[in-house]
């Protein structure tokens, strides 16, 4: 017998100035909801022309880039470059060191896309940093209840579809669900992982019986442990179609420690890490006189 996830709440996520000159709702990493681990961030990003995300850099965590609409250039220290288009994502493992540069490329129109931090195990905070690129055309897609409902499964599982391969070292699902007006779906998740969802366009219904709630765009609704399934639908008299990401990741047993792009476990760590990136060693040897070419494009 399955259990549906209660909520535990619902908010909007506020505009605010990211990078240079971006704007982007921030739902995760707030006052709101702070080290939901192992999730740490979750940016929805618009950027204009002359904005972005020049030369930073990161250690001990993993990112994973969503891109919604246009295309976004990255460059980073060891000479990994790349570009993603709508659909396409980025895995990149900070690990113990790495900088780069995220930069919209506006030759192929407006810019939109998600960015979820996730915390590493604390094992694995010093490994070596890598990237996993996911195609949209690698993603596979499953359709529910008649069709009013489209799946797709970026990692983890849905109605018996897997997704193509692990891409984060923190095991975390990741499911970009649309709804038809009259659609419902019931999304089985893994016991004791944290879950939420963020609802990208429209409005829906999460819950059952009393404990439904709705929840329109820009909200970020967080569920409860208990539980191994959520209950989604939109009504059928909605005037357009709901799409949502739903997201899932196994809690981590360790405290954390952030200090900008510097995600560790003490505060002796964010000194070190400090320390490192200053003085370009222990992973940041490669930043010694790095500068980006993509970067440029707003200096």
């Amino acid at each position: 017998m399955t259990v549906s996830r209660k909520i535990n709440k619902a908010f909007l996520a506020i505009e605010q100035a990211e990078g240079a000159g971006a704007r982007v709702r921030r739902s995760i990493g707030t006052p709101k909801l702070r080290n939901f681990s192992p999730f740490l961030m979750l940016d929805h990003a618009k950027v204009n022309p002359g904005a972005g995300f020049p030369d930073h850099p990161h250690r001990g965590q993993e990112t994973i880039t969503y891109l919604l609409k246009g295309a976004i250039d990255h460059e980073d220290f060891a000479g990994n470059t790349g570009t993603l288009f709508p659909g396409d994502l980025q895995f990149m493992t900070a690990g113990r060191g790495i900088m780069h540069a995220e930069m919209p490329n506006f030759d192929y129109g407006d810019n939109e896309g998600l960015q979820l931090w996730v915390d590493l195990p604390k094992a694995l905070k010093d490994c070596e940093p890598r990237y996993r690129d996911l195609r949209s055309s690698e993603i596979p897609v499953v359709k529910v209840d008649d069709d009013k409902v489209t799946i797709k499964v970026i990692s983890g599982q849905s109605h018996g579809v897997d997704s193509v391969k692990e891409l984060a070292y923190t095991p975390v699902w990741m499911l970009d669900i649309e709804i038809k007006p009259g659609g419902k779906v019931n999304q089985a998740l893994p016991i004791g992982w944290n879950a939420f969802a963020y609802v990208l366009a429209g409005g829906a219904k999460f819950g059952v019986g009393s404990n439904q709630q709705a929840v329109s765009q820009y909200h970020n609704v967080v569920f409860e442990q208990e539980g191994d399934e959520v209950n989604i639908e939109v009504p059928s008299d909605a005037k357009e179609n709901a799409r949502l990401i739903l997201i899932a990741g196994l809690p981590l047993d360790q405290k954390v420690v952030q200090y900008g792009p510097f995600v560790v476990t003490s505060q002796d760590e964010v000194y070190q890490a400090l320390m490192d990136y200053q003085t370009h060693s222990n992973g940041f040897e490669r930043a010694k006189g790095w500068e980006s070419k993509i970067g440029k494009s707003i200096a």
